[in-house]
């Protein structure tokens, strides 16, 4: 069973960074072959894709994040990592990290595996 463990989520002002984390339980051969994302959820909406990353390194980046957000991921630590710069209020939401997606970089939540349980991230005005 595969485990996604999410951390690096808090409260921050407008403007602002944080990175999240999501530490992947499996073998590093099998990590290096996940196509992994990052998803949010705010209350009220649907869960959508913010950033993808297939195991390639290619990237795909949802239209509201692009050039704020970067994805990458430590294939040594077997952790995905979601930089986010110039925070909005509208960037709060659970924040979730996914793994093992049929489709390379792919931003749709049915594409993926394996879930992890989420961060908050809380931006204020």
């Amino acid at each position: 069973q595969v485990q996604l463990v999410e951390s690096g989520g808090g409260s921050v002002q407008s403007g602002g960074s944080l990175r999240l984390s999501c530490a992947a339980s499996v073998h590093t051969f099998t990590f290096n072959r996940y196509r992994m994302g990052w998803f949010r959820q705010a209350p009220g909406k649907e869960r959508e894709g913010v950033a993808a990353i297939d195991a390639d390194f290619a990237t795909n980046y949802a239209d509201s994040v692009r050039s704020r957000f970067t994805i990458s991921q430590d294939k040594v630590k077997n952790t995905l990592y979601l930089q986010m710069n110039s925070l909005k209020p509208e960037d709060t939401a659970m924040y979730y990290c996914a793994a093992d997606s049929v489709v390379g970089a792919s931003l749709r939540e049915w594409h993926y595996r394996y879930w992890g349980q989420g961060t908050q991230v809380t931006v204020s005005s």
